[in-house]
C-alpha cells in the first residue's frame, strides 16, 4: 500500500482512506455482513485510515468499526487509524438540527465516541462543521486539550475557509482539512487548498465520486431510496443529473480508452492533485473497494489530465453539492 503524510504534523496513513458513513447512514439500506467484511478487505488490503463521525446512524457507525476492528486480526487493529467527525445535532427522526462545538461539548461527544470504538484515543478528531455561535479558537483548543491527555492524537476540520483555517492553525498543530474534493467539486482550489498548503496541513478528501454521481455506476433511470439524501441533492434532479451523466459519459471516453473504470479515472485524478492529498473512497462493498484501490496502479500523463480537464471543466457540474440549508452550514462557501 502507497502511503501520504497528512501535513507537517499529521500521520503517515494509506494514500486512499475508507470513508465509513454509507454503511450506516444517509445512502439507504447497507448490508451489515457485507459492511464489516469490505472493512476487514480494506485492512487486509492496507487501508489504515477510516474515516467515521458520531452522528452517522447515530453512532451506529462508530459501534460498527468497533465490531470490525475487534473482529480483525491483531496486526490489522494496531494499524487502523480512526478519524472521527463530532458535533452534528440529531432528532430521534434523523434530523440534523445544528452543531455545537463548545468545549465542554467537545469533551463530552469525545467521551461517547471513545466508548462506542473500544479504544483510548482517537487518531484524528474534527468538528463535522463550524458552530457559528463559538469561536473556532475555542472549539481547536477543547481538543488540544484532549490531546495533551491523551485521549486524541491529532486534530482535524472539516469543510472550513481559509480565514478559519489560519485561525484554527494559530492555536495548535493541524493535521489536515476534509474537504470535498473531486472533479465536480473544485472549489478549494482558489484559495482553501493554496492556505492549507501555506500552512502544512494536509487535505482529506472526501466525495471524490461525488456520491456515487461520477463512479460510472450511477444511471439516469436509477430509482433512490426514501432514506437516501442524494433524493434531495440538487446534483442529482432533474436536469442537473442529465446534465452531469453527461460529464460522466466523457469521462468514461477516457477511462475506455485506458482501459479502467470511470470510478478508477476519478480517483486517480484527485491522488495525482498532490502528494498532500488522502482521498477517501466510500466504498460498501468489496467489489466496489477493490475497484476503487484499483486506482492506485493507475498513472495519469499529462495528455490524460488535459483531456480529463476538457471532458470536465471546472465549474461544469450542475447544481450545488448540498440542498440551500446545508450549504448554509458550510464554512467553506463563505
Amino acid at each position: 500500500m502507497q502511503t501520504r503524510t497528512l501535513g507537517t504534523t499529521g500521520p503517515q496513513t494509506s494514500a486512499l482512506g475508507l470513508g465509513c458513513m454509507g454503511m450506516s447512514a444517509l445512502y439507504g439500506d447497507s448490508d451489515r455482513s457485507e459492511s464489516l467484511a469490505t472493512v476487514h478487505a480494506a485492512l487486509d488490503a492496507g487501508v489504515t485510515l477510516l474515516d467515521t463521525g458520531d452522528f452517522y446512524g447515530m453512532g451506529h457507525n462508530e459501534l460498527l468499526i468497533n465490531e470490525a476492528l475487534r473482529t480483525a486480526p491483531a496486526a490489522a487493529r494496531e494499524r487502523a487509524q480512526i478519524s472521527v467527525k463530532f458535533g452534528a445535532l440529531r432528532t430521534v427522526e434523523g434530523g440534523f438540527t445544528g452543531y455545537d462545538g463548545r468545549p465542554n461539548a467537545v469533551k463530552n461527544f469525545a467521551a461517547y465516541s471513545l466508548q462506542r470504538l473500544g479504544t483510548d484515543h482517537i487518531d484524528i478528531y474534527r468538528i463535522a462543521r463550524v458552530d457559528p455561535d463559538v469561536p473556532i479558537e475555542e472549539t481547536v483548543g477543547a481538543i488540544a486539550e484532549l490531546v495533551e491527555a491523551g485521549h486524541v492524537r491529532h486534530i482535524g476540520l472539516s469543510e472550513v475557509g481559509a480565514q478559519t483555517l489560519r485561525r484554527a492553525a494559530a492555536v495548535a498543530p493541524i493535521s489536515d482539512l476534509q474537504i470535498e474534493y473531486s472533479l465536480l467539486s473544485r472549489g478549494i482550489e482558489e484559495a482553501i487548498l493554496p492556505t492549507a498548503r501555506e500552512l502544512g496541513i494536509g487535505i482529506t478528501a472526501y466525495g471524490v465520486l461525488s456520491r456515487g454521481l461520477i463512479s460510472g455506476h450511477f444511471t439516469r433511470d436509477r430509482k433512490l431510496a426514501a432514506n437516501d439524501f442524494r433524493g434531495m441533492s440538487p446534483r442529482f434532479q432533474g436536469e442537473n443529473l442529465d446534465r452531469n451523466l453527461d460529464l460522466v459519459d466523457a469521462l468514461r471516453k477516457i477511462a475506455d480508452q485506458k482501459g479502467v473504470s470511470v470510478a478508477q479515472t476519478a480517483i486517480a485524478w484527485a491522488l495525482s492533485r498532490g502528494t498532500d492529498i488522502v482521498p477517501l473512497v466510500g466504498a460498501r462493498r468489496r467489489d466496489r473497494l477493490t475497484e476503487a484501490l484499483g486506482a492506485l496502479d493507475l498513472t495519469l500523463d499529462a495528455d490524460d489530465l488535459s483531456a480529463i480537464e476538457h471532458a470536465i471543466p471546472p465549474g461544469a457540474a450542475a447544481g450545488d453539492r448540498y440542498p440551500t440549508e446545508q450549504m448554509a452550514h458550510l464554512d467553506s462557501e463563505h
